[in-house]
């Protein structure tokens, strides 16, 4: 294991009816609220009326910025951080999903910097102050209700990257269940595979004796393979949401990357496909991921083995890790596949005109991706044609 330290500040408000707790979450950072959301599903759902009633309630005046884009673009950014600054705003509230709270961050960031917010997502720069944030969690997918990270695509230059602060953690996040009964079936399935795919980013590190982040992480995947094809029946359970609405913040608050080195390869890869097609995030990690495993299976499999015994249940008796990888990789590939998921980069009509582009923009941190199995570019490219 790895030295490390730990510090999550935001507040966690968990459970049914928590809307309630807004106004005092919003008051304690100030008067002037950024009111956050994507493209209007907040609207039609009757959020976004019930959060103006309680913020009028409160005497809080409100600036809206709308349309978020799912892949949120740094044009999108820009025009928050004018209107943060043109109207002093004093916390920026973000309603939605893990876009949403991602551009909320950027804009957070960006609004303490004198030059371009792109300088902080490209780490020219790194941020020491930002406008405190408050969420309204809509989604169970990416965690980003609690931790500081954030993913930003620039369309002009076809790039999509990540950064993280401490100062862009939100202060304050309110889950309620509830208010993700309306999030249609696709992305219920994409936000299933975001949440599997943090915890695996995490679990195939390139550290020693950790055995108790692996074993949150198995428990993690267990309960998302029990509980997903419940909730797919079900979209208004909510005893099923609840429980996804958790585990997606628990897979990415710090808690399984404590004192290894995570490995991120998957990401990127995907990052860099869907900054050329612009795809759903979910859809392109379902495609990536089995591929991926694949790949480093054939060089190390046997932490891919260690996966299919614990959480799929793969019997090891008789055989070698790289059977059991094998099987575990097709026990994970049906998985995706029995709850709608995407399986290949011809779903979305891709092909191999820009795969040079896409393993371009992959290697964002050197000659080499990832740490379980490092990947080069040419690494990179081969789990592309596999998930062509």
């Amino acid at each position: 294991m790895e030295n490390f330290q730990y510090h999550n500040p935001t507040k966690l408000i968990f459970g049914k009816d928590q809307l309630a707790a807004l106004p005092g979450g919003v008051k304690a950072y100030g008067n002037r609220v950024l009111l956050l959301y994507g493209g209007g599903s907040i609207k039609r759902s009757g959020l976004y009326d019930k959060v103006q009633e309680l913020l009028n309630e409160a005497d809080v005046q409100v600036v809206e910025l709308g349309g978020v884009e799912p892949n949120p673009r740094l044009t999108t950014v820009e025009k928050g951080i004018q209107l943060v600054r043109q109207h002093e705003v004093d916390l920026i509230l973000a309603v939605g999903g893990g876009s949403v709270i991602d551009c909320a961050k950027a804009i957070a960031a960006g609004s303490h910097y004198k030059g371009s917010a792109w300088d902080i997502v490209m780490k020219k720069t790194v941020p020491t102050s930002a406008v405190p944030i408050g969420t309204i969690l809509t989604l169970a997918a990416t965690g980003s209700e609690m931790n500081g990270g954030a993913v930003i695509t620039n369309w002009e230059t076809n790039e999509k990257r990540s950064f993280g602060s401490i100062h862009t953690y939100p202060k304050f996040s309110i889950l309620d269940p509830q208010l993700t009964y309306t999030v249609p079936q696709d992305q219920t399935v994409y936000g299933i595979v975001d949440i599997m795919s943090h915890v695996f980013e995490q679990y195939f590190h390139a550290s020693e004796n950790a055995p108790l982040q692996e074993r949150i992480g198995e428990s993690i995947l267990r309960t998302m393979i029990e509980t997903a094809p419940k909730l797919m029946k079900n979209l208004e359970s909510y005893e099923h949401r609840e429980v996804m609405l958790l585990n997606g913040t628990f897979a990415l608050n710090g808690t399984l990357s404590m004192g290894v080195k995570t490995d991120w390869a998957t990401h990127m890869i995907e990052h860099a496909v869907s900054a050329v097609y612009d795809i759903p995030h979910g859809g392109g990690l379902a495609i990536l991921f089995p591929n991926w495993m694949e790949f480093v299976a054939s060089k190390n499999p046997a932490k891919v083995a260690q996966l299919g015994e614990r959480v799929f249940d793969i019997s090891r008796e008789g055989k070698e890790d790289a059977q059991v990888a094998s099987e575990t990789i097709a026990a994970l590939r049906t998985f995706w596949t029995s709850i709608g998921a995407p399986s290949t980069l011809a779903d979305y009509n891709i092909n191999d005109e820009k795969l040079d582009l896409m393993a371009d923009r992959s290697m964002v941190r050197g000659e080499t991706l990832g740490s379980y199995v490092p990947l080069h570019k040419e690494d990179v490219k081969d789990i592309l044609r596999r998930s062509l």
